[in-house]
């Protein structure tokens, strides 16, 4: 039984083997190159890197980023019922109403956010 492991251990020996000796190499062969403050300070895209490190994000952007989340969940639901709604109707109409429901409460949670202007971008 712990044969059949064999190829798997020898593998993780060297996955671990190559990543310690290109960091090792990587240790060795950077201590030779000549060092200075423009090289050592961080890279910002040709910006000087003044100011703080992280900036602020407005409020808005996580809402709209949780709404489109909430949203693509509906299609993560029904892709799996369409795909399977043929053979499903053959037991009633029951499953078509259970998802026309679920799709007039996303519209009307859509309508709501629309109407409370969480999704314009001008404010």
């Amino acid at each position: 039984m712990l044969s059949e492991y064999l190829p798997v251990l020898m593998q993780a020996l060297a996955a671990i083997g190559l990543a310690s000796s290109m960091l090792f190499l990587s240790h060795v062969v950077g201590k030779s190159s000549k060092s200075n403050v423009t090289k050592d300070s961080a890279y910002e895209c040709g910006m000087l890197p003044i100011g703080e490190a992280q900036p602020r994000f407005s409020v808005k952007f996580y809402l709209v980023a949780m709404l489109f989340v909430l949203f693509d969940i509906e299609v993560v639901f029904m892709y799996p019922w369409a795909v399977v709604f043929r053979q499903m109707l053959e037991h009633g109409t029951a499953v078509f109403w259970s998802m026309a429901g679920f799709a007039f409460i996303l519209a009307v949670a859509y309508v709501y956010v629309l109407k409370k202007g969480a999704l314009k971008w001008n404010d």
